[in-house]
């Protein structure tokens, strides 16, 4: 992912005035997951008008021994809609999380940038006084807790805090972070399939090198871009498809759509029938809380890790898996991800094989993978 787009507009902190644009972008970065943005820019504004703004901290500034505690909601988004978060509590995951190994924390940040769990942390945030990291540990989002950079750096899942609306909390110990996420799981199911969860606290100095850095801004910048392109009556697609540096793919409408919530998540599959100079084209999107593979005519155009990014193709807004619905017509792009996701690491831990497609990794410009390298050449 470019992320000098967000160098325009270095940020201090984040106000109200930011919430809507972040939410937009954090949305289209999500890759159709990371929760509903409305919902959680709603809470986002009223910690901020309870509280004040939040301070934006970049990793390169970080103290090595500062103590940093990353949240989120884990669960179905589908659910998530229906079952609306209640903040009071969020901040206990941190709370636990820290206490189970008697730190206070200095930080807390965005687990994964995309819908509300990229707004979430300012409510957390807000509610302790404590400044927000700019950055996050995925790029984009995925569906499963071990899919971050944090494991590829050797930094474990858990300890790990989770909570409830109703106070329930909960605080996991696994002996590494792909079961951590099959408790972690279980446990948000029998939470109502929505919870908060603390997970991958690290220092400073583990910080500067898991993190995707600037990510928080870019988001920022992104939505700046696209409300810029509607206001301006330019063509807000090709806007986004320029700001990400990535590609349209597909411009069509949603002619079927299954989806179902399973085992914790939403999963599914959805054919879009072209429109314009797509039309005669179907291009098939699937999903599993967030969009991991497309395929057009049968041919796979783009795949995991790689974003594949779904927008209401006049205002580029973003349209997240839950808020698919027949006869939408939409904009598909796809953008490069993190170049450390291509690594031989990244793709076992990501790629389309993990989901069981069956088909090899094609980046965002259709090409498939062909050489990986590991992990170890980010580690300077």
């Amino acid at each position: 992912m470019t992320l000098e787009v967000a160098h325009g507009r270095k940020l201090k902190k984040i106000t109200m005035d930011d919430i809507d644009s972040l939410a937009r972008g954090a949305a289209i970065l999500g890759t159709g997951g990371g929760g509903d943005p409305y919902i959680g820019a709603l809470l986002a504004k009223q910690a901020i008008e309870e509280f004040g703004p939040v301070e934006l901290v970049s990793v390169e500034d970080l103290a090595d021994d500062a103590f940093i505690v990353p949240i989120a909601a884990i669960g179905a988004p589908t659910v998530a809609v229906e079952k609306l978060d209640t903040v009071e509590n969020l901040y206990l995951t941190i709370e636990k999380l820290a206490a189970s190994v008697n730190r206070t924390a200095t930080h807390t940040a965005c687990l994964e940038i995309g819908g509300s769990n990229s707004l979430l942390p300012i409510v957390a945030a807000a509610q302790l006084g404590i400044p927000l990291i700019d950055g996050d540990l995925i790029g984009r989002a995925f569906p499963e807790i071990q899919m971050g950079m944090a494991p590829l750096y050797g930094i474990h899942a858990t300890p790990m805090a989770l909570a409830d609306e109703k106070g329930n909390t909960l605080v996991i110990e696994a002996i590494d972070s792909f079961w951590a996420e099959r408790f972690a799981r279980q446990a948000s199911i029998e939470m109502g399939c929505n919870a908060f969860n603390s997970t991958y606290a690290m220092t400073g100095a583990q910080a500067r090198e898991s993190f995707v850095a600037g990510s928080m801004s870019f988001a920022i910048a992104i939505g700046d871009a696209v409300a810029n392109a509607q206001h301006h009556n330019l063509n807000p697609c090709d806007v986004l498809a320029e700001t990400l540096r990535g590609r349209i793919v597909h411009l069509g409408k949603v002619t079927d759509l299954q989806r179902q919530t399973t085992g914790g998540f939403a999963k599914g599959q959805a054919m879009i029938e072209g429109m314009g100079a797509d039309a005669g084209s179907v291009l098939s999107l699937h999903f599993q809380n967030e969009h991991l593979l497309a395929t057009k005519d049968g041919t796979v155009v783009t795949t995991t890790p790689d974003l594949i990014i779904v927008v209401d193709a006049e205002s580029a807004e973003p349209v997240t898996t839950e808020n698919l619905r027949y006869g939408q017509r939409l904009c598909i792009l796809t953008a490069p991800s993190d170049p450390r996701w291509h690594t031989t690491e990244g793709l076992a831990l990501a790629g389309p094989e993990y989901f069981g497609y069956g088909v090899p990794s094609h980046r965002w410009d259709g090409t498939p993978e062909e050489h990986t390298e590991s992990i170890e050449r980010y580690r300077s």
